[in-house]
């Protein structure tokens, strides 16, 4: 059992023992132990042989008992009778935002509730309402959240898909029978949401490559198994597809079954007027096939260059490409510098310390702390003193550096009249400052664009943090006027946050383009709470890939020196 694992049943059993109505205290014992397991850099197979695991903090022979049966047998009779004594309905609910364990017990226990559509039934005929503590208003947002849920139930975080993608990728590449393999559809476009895992393989041999696909651990159930196809189901409700075809015919499958149903249709426009015809077999002149040994000779047929796959949406890709105008897309190794990073000072897990010498790790020149402000008391939110000290640390730490420096800056409420939660000479003591709503989303259209433009039109403000508040597949954007918020900070030089974290991608690759070509700059931060979600750079990576993105467009791709200079330090 890995470490992943580990974390999330410890979870699981916080949130068991609140469903049963046990003490708080009991469920905080494990939350905090995943918690601490999740900052711990360390393996956990080796914390327990070697019998270290009661060196840790809070961690009692109970509690290290039960993770050493987790880890040696893979099971834990704990976890199971626990699961058992609940019913299963309860823990989907738990899925429904804003419902947590003690409404859901209020329910099931006052109305004997045990699923989603029996809960979805009582909010229609409001008998939630006959229940303490429970208002129209509740009732509303219970409802709101199951429909959300159910229209969210077939799709998947992007982050879910590529690890399981990459797992089953894995498990077929090292088969002698596969040539080339890969991984198609909207996972290889790199889009926010997708709803399944499309496998493009060649081979000699395509018996046996459905064989080692449909034998995988993953595989739930198969849906359907054929000569060159296979279909299944795998144990986290995903579907998979695999497509085996011989290698001549690769190059061809592959673009077929990567691009948007769009991008295709578009594409096949364009071999008509070359005279040609296309499918996923190949591009004929008539009845001779034009051969392509990959994706760039594929593109070359047409007199294009080679399209990356996170720019095949038909959003003018075929144009640039005709037209040799297809942007020298931003990478990873493009950064420079982490930027929205949270530390201990309010809800991160790591010092200032310890988040720059991960920096210097891996190369960054600079790291821009924005812890929350006073506002958001329940994310530890900084008063004016706790400002003070940590300003005083930075620059303690900053005079150790000769080629790395740590910005000062918050991540600032925008309060509902639009300003900002502290005082112009709290405001002015930060380097720079980033702007975001975190609370009040219900308001209209008209209101929340209002309120966002005064905070942009605020002299201090520097970046507008994830622009739109969503979500992915649990909340939807706030109501705003997108293509003002983009034109006002536009105008007063605010940077626009491609916030990197999977369950965010705020703001949408969709809006990016536009905002690019009218000279919007963008700057692509983590959102970091922890060192390890360091990682979900590369996700505001791709992000800025499918909005054509390129490193000129982005503010972390600037040198320390430059930043200094943005800055006006």
């Amino acid at each position: 059992m890995t470490k992943r694992e580990v974390i999330r049943i410890l979870n699981e059993i916080g949130v068991l023992l609140e469903l049963k109505g046990e003490s708080f205290f009991k469920s905080r014992a494990y939350y905090e132990a995943a918690r601490k397991l999740e900052i711990i850099d360390e393996d956990i197979e080796k914390l327990v042989s070697q019998q270290r695991l009661e060196n840790i903090e809070g961690f009692g022979r109970a509690l290290t008992q039960k993770i050493t049966e987790l880890v040696t047998t893979g099971q834990l009779k704990y976890y199971n009778k626990l699961r058992e004594s609940i019913p299963s309905g309860l823990l989907d609910m738990l899925k429904i935002q804003g419902l947590g364990p003690k409404r859901i017990m209020t329910i099931h226990a006052s109305l004997g509730i045990n699923t989603i559509d029996e809960l979805k039934k009582a909010c229609e005929e409001d008998k939630l309402l006959d229940l303490p503590r429970f208002s129209k208003k509740i009732q509303a947002k219970i409802l709101e959240g199951i429909n959300n849920l159910n229209n969210y139930a077939d799709k998947f975080h992007y982050n879910i898909g590529e690890m399981v993608a990459n797992e089953l990728l894995k498990h077929i590449i090292n088969s002698p029978y596969v040539k080339r393999c890969q991984v198609a559809g909207s996972l290889r476009r790199k889009k926010e949401v997708v709803k399944d895992i499309d496998i493009i393989a060649s081979s000699d041999n395509p018996h046996e490559v459905m064989n080692i696909f449909t034998n995988h651990s993953y595989v739930k159930e198969i849906i359907a198994k054929g000569e060159t196809k296979s279909s299944v189901v795998l144990v986290n409700g995903m579907n998979a597809d695999i497509r085996v075809v011989n290698d001549d015919e690769y190059p061809y499958a592959l673009h077929h079954f990567t691009g948007s149903k769009e991008h295709n249709t578009a594409l096949r426009h364009v071999a008509k007027k070359h005279g040609l015809k296309i499918n996923e077999y190949g591009i004929f002149n008539g009845q001779q096939k034009i051969k392509c040994k990959d994706e760039v000779d594929f593109f070359k047929v047409f007199d294009m260059k080679y399209i990356h796959p996170e720019l095949r949406e038909n959003y003018g890709e075929l144009e640039a490409a005709l037209n040799n105008k297809l942007p020298h897309l931003v990478t990873l190794g493009d950064i420079k510098g982490m930027v929205h990073v949270h530390t201990m000072y309010s809800d991160g897990s790591a010092t200032i310390k310890q988040l720059a010498k991960e920096c210097i790790a891996r190369g960054y020149k600079y790291l821009l702390i924005s812890d929350h402000s006073k506002s958001a008391v329940y994310a530890g939110g900084l008063s004016e003193d706790e400002i003070k000290m940590q300003h005083e640390e930075i620059d303690i730490l900053n005079e150790k550096y000769t080629d790395f420096k740590i910005f000062k800056g918050i991540e600032s409420d925008i309060l509902t009249d639009g300003s900002l939660d502290y005082s112009d000479e709290v405001l002015k003591s930060f380097d720079f400052i980033i702007g975001s709503v975190h609370s009040s989303f219900r308001m209209n259209e008209e209101k929340m664009t209002k309120r966002i433009i005064k905070a942009l039109n605020n002299p201090y403000m520097t970046i507008l943090g994830h622009p739109t508040g969503r979500l992915l597949l649990n909340r939807a954007g706030y109501k705003i006027n997108i293509d003002k918020i983009i034109d006002t900070c536009i105008e007063n030089n605010i940077i626009i946050e491609i916030n990197a974290n999977p369950y965010r991608l705020d703001i949408d690759w969709r809006y990016i383009k536009a905002a690019k070509d009218k000279g919007a700059k963008f700057v692509i931060s983590s959102d970091a709470h922890s060192i390890k979600e360091f990682e979900y750079m590369r996700y505001g990576v791709n992000v800025a890939r499918k909005g054509w993105l390129e490193h000129r467009d982005i503010f972390n791709c600037l040198s320390l020196e430059k930043v200094v200079d943005y800055l006006k330090l």
